[in-house]
């Protein structure tokens, strides 16, 4: 199995300091473990591991005491817990170690934003390092694949995504069960226990309409319509799916136009696989009549993974007003904006007359299957 190295491991071991935490967030299945079980092997440096998801984890843990916790470090020096997120008060004992315990340096892992942030963010204020792991990204893939197959790659990622596991199969079956099992076994399973929701059948409605939506204003009182929901609980449904991360929330860009569009958001999946799992549906390009959702949802996803990568600090949008004019991804950088529409064909796009005219000093692109690297690879 080839061993995929993951660009966050990139100044990683600068970052595990003394009396800090470093935490990576990620959805299930990334190989937030295997990446860090794999960063300390490197290390050869002695350390304890806990498992969130482990009963005894919570019992060793559970005594907040300095002492409790120092006879669990004993002489060592670096903690690694794993879906530290199922651990009650996780924040305020990880404060309590690494201000008490001399020298101790931690790494927490976390499937889900629920708790960790408002656990550990506050309680770690000026403590923690924070990364997001994503599924494998073109720049992590790029240096294992061949020019002449790079086609024929980018095509079989836009049907089943790029999940680690499931990346390294051969076999189109297998990757097909791999998927669908991720959607109902593990990524639903982390709302159902996380926010108490009993009916996992909604949640799944609510996933394919927006599957089917990608590239589209999302209308929550227009959903709750059809399953029998209020808007608030569609919304509340949303935001979970994106603190699980199989979701991405994009808001409209408006600045200087009233016919702008800003108050309904769109969603992509953070993986075209999960989307294409929730609507069944692998079959390969030639017999799709989706390959521009594709194609926007893929090159959407892979944009937000370079930017977290790569530090790059932008607020995303799209921008659409009533007359039908429309750009797929807005970036805002340092108060310049660069717009950027995504098209699987080589066809011209011509530039929006009322963006030009109302953001004559952005700048524009089209962004298609023989050109996209050049906004993905540093």
């Amino acid at each position: 199995m080839k061993n995929i190295e993951r660009y966050i491991l990139k100044g990683f071991d600068k970052k595990l300091k003394k009396q800090k935490v470093l935490l990576v967030f990620g959805a299930r299945r990334v190989g937030k473990t295997h990446l860090i079980k794999q960063f300390l092997k490197n290390r050869k440096e002695s350390y304890v591991y806990l498992n969130g998801e482990d009963i005894q984890t919570h019992e060793l843990l559970s005594r907040q005491s300095v002492e409790n916790y120092r006879q669990l470090m004993g002489d060592k020096k670096l903690l690694f817990i794993d879906e530290a997120q199922k651990i009650q008060q996780i924040g305020e004992k990880l404060k309590l170690m690494v201000d008490e315990i001399e020298n101790l340096k931690v790494i927490v892992s976390g499937s889900s934003s629920f708790d960790i942030i408002q656990s550990v963010g506050e309680p770690l204020t000026g403590r923690k390092t924070t990364y997001h792991l994503y599924p494998f990204s073109e720049e992590e893939l790029a240096p294992y694949e061949k020019a002449s197959e790079q086609a024929d790659k980018l095509k079989e990622r836009l049907i089943f995504g790029v999940y680690p596991e499931m990346y390294l199969m051969d076999n189109k079956d297998d990757k097909e069960e791999y998927l669908n099992e991720m959607v109902s076994s593990y990524l639903l399973k982390d709302i159902l226990i996380y926010d108490n929701i009993k009916n996992a059948q909604k949640i799944y409605n609510l996933l394919k309409m927006i599957a089917f939506q990608i590239g589209s204003e999302v209308s929550f009182q227009e959903l709750g319509k059809k399953l029998g929901i209020s808007k608030n609980t569609v919304e509340r449904y949303l935001d979970l799916l994106t603190k699980v991360f199989i979701l991405h929330r994009v808001d409209g860009y408006s600045k200087n136009l009233r016919k702008e569009i800003t108050k309904s958001p769109r969603y992509y999946f953070i993986d075209n696989g999960l989307r294409n799992a929730v609507i069944s549906n692998f079959n390969g390009l030639e017999q799709r009549n989706d390959i521009g959702q594709l194609w926007e949802n893929y090159w959407i996803s892979e944009r937000i993974k370079f930017q977290e990568y790569h530090k790059v600090y932008s607020t995303n949008h799209f921008w659409r007003t009533y007359n039908q004019q429309e750009i797929d991804w807005v970036e805002d950088r340092d108060g310049k904006l660069f717009a950027f529409e995504l098209k699987w064909s080589k066809e011209k796009t011509k530039i929006p007359s009322q963006w030009a005219k109302a953001y004559p000093d952005s700048e524009f692109n089209t962004v298609n299957q023989w050109n996209y690297k050049n906004w993905l690879l540093s």
